[in-house]
């Protein structure tokens, strides 16, 4: 199975990118939804950052209040660090479980989205990693359309490697400025290369 690590930083296009690739034929499983099913209510993972960080960033129902545990992580880089330390390892184990089933499946190509594939030194799991990446400018403009303040988009961006580095240690990079056909246009190439 040829298998994609596929990154870039926030806003940038990596969920399109995997719409793209799933219509093109391409297995994909994207880390961000991992990440919610391994907090989902009754996991170990949530017990384990309830845990860690106090009931408070809990529901009355029990589920995790995201917005306020992403304030309190990205304004506090111990606290991120804590979380993802608590995280990390349970994503990894689901996608990598996820590739076990494609590659017994005989999946000729599959990706996955890890946004902070660098950071966690997953480049060797992956035959070729690809970022997608967009200009400072558009990257605050889609973030915005999220809601995201300036001071949101500027805590993220510092919680992971500049976009710059992610795209020189790359394989290759797909650049999302342009409509979704240019975007797709360039996964064709990258596949049929």
């Amino acid at each position: 199975m040829e298998l994609y690590g596929l990154t870039g930083g926030i806003g940038m296009g990596k969920s399109t990118a995997g719409e793209i690739l799933t219509a093109l034929g391409v297995a994909v499983v994207d880390t961000d939804q991992l990440a919610r099913e391994v907090v989902a209510p009754g996991t170990p993972g949530l017990a384990a950052v309830a845990t860690e960080f106090g009931p408070e960033i809990l529901t009355p129902s029990g589920e995790l209040r995201r917005d306020a545990l992403a304030r309190r992580v990205f304004a506090n880089p111990n606290d991120l660090a804590r979380l993802n330390a608590l995280l990390h390892p349970r994503i990894r184990v689901a996608w990598e479980a996820q590739v076990a089933v494609w590659t017994a499946q005989g999946v000729a190509r599959a990706a996955v989205t890890i946004p902070l594939l660098f950071e966690n030194h997953y480049e060797a799991a992956f035959a070729s990693v690809i970022c997608v990446a967009c200009t400072a400018g558009t990257q605050r403009e889609r973030l915005r359309t999220r809601g995201w303040s300036p001071e949101d988009i500027a805590r993220r961006n510092a919680a992971q490697l500049p976009v710059v580095e992610k795209m020189d240690r790359a394989h290759r990079v797909v650049w999302t400025e342009g409509s979704r056909e240019c975007h797709r246009g360039q996964w064709e190439t990258i596949l049929t290369g």
